[in-house]
């Protein structure tokens, strides 16, 4: 390789699939520095944005433990950082050479831990922890962090299923939620659980799970326990073991939830093994409190209606492959009770059999688009396939084609990403309008059937039933008839309270019901009081006697919606009616105080309250998003908004809300 600007490469020290990087020197000081340039020769503007991300953030972690950036040079039609040099090499280099020893272990793992500290402090969440993006000098002890590239400064993102091939990360190091195949968002905890797998690893010298199998690798992380380090190697001490476990567990609230619930229990074991040369057990994590309010994700009150919507799912995989049929679930209830949550729950079971998860949602200011989210979801499908190996994707040709014959076009013009799959496609007979609808549901129905196999089932969410056309249900009523590909769950959430007994919708239903399709009813109600304490008790680290007389106000306050009391859970917080209190370590409210506050009971009242404390370029962005429907992308966004795309999203709302409103993809 050429030198780079003002640099002269002395040897290349890395090689992944993106970038190389190289050991320099700069030709007028003689100051030593990392090198790491884009591999590609003609790099996308989206890999060279995130380059630059990379760069600025690891440019403004100013911190002990982070790798310093000096600068960020054009190199040929690429970009090249520079980094510092401080003699280290990464720990899994270390490891394939050494063995390190209990205190070298514990004195490492305080330093990453107090520097994945910093960061998080800094409100960055790195995403991709793992020993080759650690570096390590053993003759100084100086520890670095390196590899900001999949770093982000959102407190929260909400992940979907794609395909494994696309996931950011290591995947072997990777959380269970940052698979996209959990009912979690990702924050500050993805860290942890990756920090875990590094210490499991430098411990026992394996990872928790070894499969070259890719999907069972997420499996794996999503629903199988690793065998405990000291069962692997008795000398590793059960206190040790124990910490590594907490932060393997699969759920983000039973982790450690601060960084420095950690570090105390890595310095308590250093201090025993430096007195006495053993750990002796201790209990870990009484140190482990919160002072940032973190609202756990898991569904309260909803283990009957989870329980119903699993074993729908189980009744589909396991039915008689000559006696296969559609089973047909409705979730109805209020906006905002959490009925996409709900849905959002089969995510670990249909990784576990290996399915297709696909969704679209039908739009309030768009009912004249026929197919609206049934086109929506089986994009995402063939988005899903058009990552995966060329092996596959030569056997999904081979199975549309056969399965659609002549008639690809049709499936094309409805959506056109296929024919990146199945190639250009001849034109079909021009027909009546009618017998035109009749081959179109002929053509996909039999399209359908691909994809709906006992190897690999589908589940289709259509969301906002309320909202579709009648072109729409009719479609979907043919997909659950009798003569039905089997294999395949459909869940359908609807509002009930803006439907009549006279709806499209309802009259739709009612005639599927009568045409013999299995169907099943979720209604979903308000959260009982019992939900709401469980929840605080668990948000709060209280006893639920304590914050029963608080789970009645917010109970008072929200009718018991989820959405609702999360949101008014967050105003208080933010409006300093709920603070913790460091010296005595816990949380502090007095219910009088919030009470006279007057903070509205209803939700869409509070949410524009929130809004318009954003800054007023915000609420700008905000209201040019809202004309592009639920979901969008930043590049149509910065068209609209007039500016680039780098400024629009500076301009960015800050603070998301949840799936409520707009998401930035």
């Amino acid at each position: 390789m050429n030198d780079i600007a003002d640099y002269q490469i002395i040897s290349s020290i890395y090689n992944s699939a993106n970038s190389v990087v190289y050991r320099a020197v700069n030709n007028a000081s003689l100051q030593p520095v990392i090198l790491k340039v884009l591999k590609q020769d003609y790099p996308t503007p989206a890999e060279l944005t995130r380059y630059k991300q990379e760069y600025e953030i690891t440019r403004s972690l100013a911190v002990e433990g982070v790798i310093k950036a000096y600068n960020l040079l054009p190199y040929k039609n690429t970009l090249a950082i520079v980094l510092e040099d401080f003699g280290g090499v990464s720990l899994n280099v270390l490891m394939a050479s050494k063995q390190f020893s209990l205190s070298e272990f514990l004195v490492i793992a305080i330093q990453i831990t107090r520097t994945l500290g910093k960061i998080h402090a800094a409100n960055i969440i790195h995403k991709d922890i793992n020993p080759a993006n650690i570096i390590y000098n053993s003759d100084t002890g100086q520890l670095r962090i390196i590899d900001f590239g999949i770093s982000t400064n959102l407190p929260q993102e909400n992940r979907t299923i794609k395909s494994l091939s696309v996931l950011e990360g290591t995947l072997a190091y990777m959380s269970p939620e940052q698979t996209g195949r959990m009912n979690r968002s990702l924050d500050y905890s993805t860290d942890l659980y990756s920090l875990g797998v590094t210490f499991y690893h430098l411990l026992t010298r394996r990872l928790p799970f070894e499969t070259h199998d890719v999907l069972e690798l997420v499996h794996c992380h999503i629903a199988k326990q690793s065998i405990p380090p000291h069962e692997i190697d008795p000398r590793i001490p059960q206190v040790v073991s124990n910490i590594v476990m907490k932060l393997l567990a699969k759920m983000a609230e039973e982790r450690y939830q601060n960084v420095l619930g950690i570090e105390a229990d890595l310095v308590e074991c250093l201090a025993r093994l430096d007195q006495t040369d053993r750990i002796l057990e201790f209990t870990i994590a009484t140190h482990d409190i919160s002072d940032r309010l973190k609202i756990p994700q898991k569904l309260y009150g909803r283990l009957v209606e989870v329980a119903i919507l699993k074993s729908k799912f189980k009744d589909i995989i396991e039915c008689d492959p000559q006696q296969r049929h559609v089973r047909v679930v409705l979730v109805s209830g209020y906006s905002g009770i959490g009925k996409s949550a709900l849905v959002r729950e089969l995510y670990r079971p249909i990784t576990e059999q290996r399915g297709y998860f696909i969704s679209g949602k039908f739009d309030q200011f768009q009912r004249n688009i026929p197919y609206l989210a049934v086109t929506a979801a089986f994009r995402l499908l063939i988005e899903q396939l058009l990552c995966e190996s060329q092996e596959r994707l030569v056997y999904w040709r081979e199975q549309i084609l056969a399965a659609v014959g002549v008639n690809g076009r049709v499936i094309i013009d409805l959506i056109p990403e296929i024919e990146q799959i199945i190639g250009s496609q001849p034109p079909v007979q021009q027909l009546e309008s009618t017998e035109t609808q009749n081959r179109f549901n002929a053509v996909f129905q039999k399209f359908i059937s691909v994809f709906c196999q006992q190897s690999h089932p589908l589940v289709l969410f259509i969301d906002d039933l309320q909202w579709a056309d009648a072109a729409s249900l009719k479609l979907i009523e043919l997909t659950i008839a009798k003569n039905n590909p089997g294999y395949l769950l459909v869940v359908g959430a609807y509002r009930d309270n803006e439907v009549s007994p006279h709806h499209l919708t309802t009259i739709a239903i009612d005639r599927w019901r009568s045409q013999g399709a299995k169907i099943d009813n979720i209604i979903l109600k308000p959260l009982e009081i019992d939900a709401i304490v469980h929840m605080l008790a668990d948000t709060l680290s209280q006893e639920r006697d304590t914050v029963t007389a608080l789970a009645e106000l917010v109970l008072q306050k929200t009718s018991g919606n989820p959405f609702f009391i999360n949101e008014f859970v967050k105003t208080i917080y933010q409006e300093n009616l709920l603070i913790f209190d460091r010296q005595q370590k816990q949380w502090q409210w007095q219910i009088d105080r919030i009470e006279s506050v007057g903070i509205t009971e209803n939700v869409v009242d509070l949410i524009v309250a929130k809004l318009r404390k954003l800054p007023k370029v915000t609420q700008q962005v905000l209201r040019l998003a809202a004309c592009l429907g639920n979901s969008f992308d930043l590049d149509t966004l910065s068209i609209i908004h007039e500016k680039s795309a780098p400024e629009t999203f500076r301009d960015r709302l800050s603070r998301w809300y949840g799936d409520k409103h707009c998401l930035l993809k």
